[in-house]
């Protein structure tokens, strides 16, 4: 997987035309993980080291249970602290997880089943605004570290069954929002996506 990890959503139903990618990075799995509760994972953001705020996101196991496990375990591992959000699409997601920040596999990450309709697995959670999901390529099992938080419900017919929905945002949204603010470039892209400036995850930890 050389190219740019891109999953093309957008057909000629929605308003405006444009393909892109969500990429794939490492899992695995750690039997010390409770998936008895809905466990919530706090977000401090910064850019150019100035706070941007917190939010936080609620897990749903009973939706991704493998999904919510390795997403679980590469937060506890400290994996996410300093990664940041590389593409920012206005009115559908922010993408973050990519360590190199490109959005771009090597090849050589783990990866996980892809828990959604398409890959033989019941997912109920819609894609709507604050969701977050797994980003993956063409491949369904090729999920790893990078994900997505959804803007709006406009594209929940388009992703759900497709893509593995596994939490959402309760608190803090407006944080995620704040993203649109910083300048993007196109970067290639049919819209401006790349932040000009960095998008960090700070700190990511589990708080209950």
């Amino acid at each position: 997987m050389k190219k740019s990890l891109i999953f093309k959503i957008i057909a000629a139903a929605c308003a405006f035309a444009m393909c892109l990618g969500l990429a794939a990075c490492g899992g695995g799995e750690d039997e010390s993980i409770d998936l008895s509760k809905n466990a919530k994972v706090r977000f401090t953001m910064t850019s150019e080291g100035k706070p941007l705020g917190e939010f936080v996101v609620e897990l749903y196991p009973e939706y991704a249970p493998i999904t919510v496990e390795n997403f679980l375990k590469l937060v506890d591992e400290g994996f996410y602290n300093g990664v940041g959000f590389h593409r920012i699409y206005e009115g559908f997601m922010a993408q973050g997880g990519d360590p190199d920040g490109d959005g771009v596999s090597n090849g050589t990450e783990e990866t996980i089943k892809g828990e959604f309709a398409l890959n033989g697995v019941e997912n109920k959670l819609s894609h709507t605004r604050g969701v977050i999901s797994m980003a993956r390529t063409n491949d369904y099992n090729s999920a790893s570290t990078q994900f997505f938080i959804c803007y709006s419900d406009d594209y929940a017919s388009t992703l759900d069954g497709s893509y593995a929905a596994f939490g959402k945002v309760i608190e803090g949204m407006e944080v995620v929002d704040s993203f649109l603010d910083i300048e993007r470039d196109y970067n290639g892209e049919r819209l401006p996506t790349k932040p000009v400036k960095d998008i960090t995850m700070e700190k990511v930890e589990i708080v209950e």
